[in-house]
């Protein structure tokens, strides 16, 4: 499957993929994750990053 990222537009290539996976751009190193979109296609939208709440 080949994919773009919708950070730097790059080209990303993976074998097999799933709903909820984590891929990294080679070109720019965001974090993507893979979702479906309404049709039920698979898309990468930027993965979300989760923030220590360091206690507060």
């Amino acid at each position: 499957m080949k994919f773009k990222c919708p950070e730097c537009d790059g080209d990303i290539e993976a074998k097999e993929v799933i709903e909820g996976e984590i891929l990294s751009c080679p070109d720019c190193g965001a974090e993507l994750e893979v979702a479906k979109d309404k049709k039920g296609n698979f898309e990468l939208k930027v993965a979300e990053s989760e923030g220590e709440d360091w206690g507060e």
